[in-house]
């Protein structure tokens, strides 16, 4: 039986990388006494993957691990056991089973949306009104922005029209903010962050990267032939 499970990721957890985590959770699934399926051979490992792994320093709500179970509990009563085993930053906020035929989160990630604030103790370059104008002209207007990003490779030119499915001007706590669903996964990654230095700098103004906090909202498949996302969260059903 395979099973998805949402989580969220904030508070000083933020500053814990990727691979702890999953380390944590392998933990976790011990504790909660999950009925996970380990993988046969020498050395027998639970069978679980990640959507899309989380930067350092940055909070989610919307977070996916899956996994495959042999029986399991009610969504309810296994959230519940889960939590019992988190540590402060870490809290599971969905649990639904898959169908069978699935495929993992991790091969069908094409998108993930973003909220990028200014943090607390900065304040911001420009004012809500000023952002607005700078994203039509950088952004809107434009039918092709190109960039050039650093890959493991060398260097290439993308074209963030194509990339950046989303962008929009927002306010914070009485700051401007951005949200922006950008495409993710294994083809065409975009760092939300590399997104804001670019319209920063189109702006005339430094990008602080230290001034901004970075929250992943949650994480997309695509929906089909119809178009648009639909969140991993949603591909599942609830265990009654």
């Amino acid at each position: 039986m395979k099973i998805r499970i949402k989580f969220r990721k904030y508070g000083v957890m933020k500053f814990i990388g990727h691979l702890d985590i999953m380390r944590y959770f392998q933990k976790a699934m011990r504790r909660a006494d999950i009925d996970i399926c380990y993988s046969e051979g020498f050395s027998p490992h639970q069978i679980m993957s990640f959507a899309a792994p989380l930067g350092v320093g940055i909070t989610s709500d919307g977070e996916y691990l899956d996994i495959e179970v042999h029986s399991t509990r009610s969504s309810e009563e296994s959230i519940a056991a889960l939590n019992g085993t988190m540590v402060e930053g870490l809290e599971v906020t969905g649990y639904v089973k898959l169908p069978d035929d699935a495929k993992t989160a991790m091969s069908i990630v094409t998108a993930a949306e973003y909220e990028l604030s200014f943090k607390d103790g900065y304040d911001a370059c420009a004012d809500i009104s000023e952002f607005q104008a700078g994203l039509l002209e950088f952004f809107t207007k434009p039918e092709t922005i190109p960039l050039v990003k650093q890959t493991k490779k060398g260097e290439r030119v993308i074209d963030l029209k194509q990339l950046v499915y989303h962008f929009e001007v927002i306010e914070n706590a009485g700051k401007p903010a951005f949200l922006l669903t950008v495409s993710t996964g294994s083809i065409d990654n975009l760092k939300p962050e590399l997104v804001l230095e670019a319209l920063f700098g189109a702006m005339g103004f430094v990008y602080n990267a230290d001034a901004i906090q970075i929250h992943r909202k949650d994480v997309f498949a695509s929906a089909g032939d119809n178009g648009g996302f639909v969140p991993l969260g949603e591909m599942g059903a609830d265990i009654v």
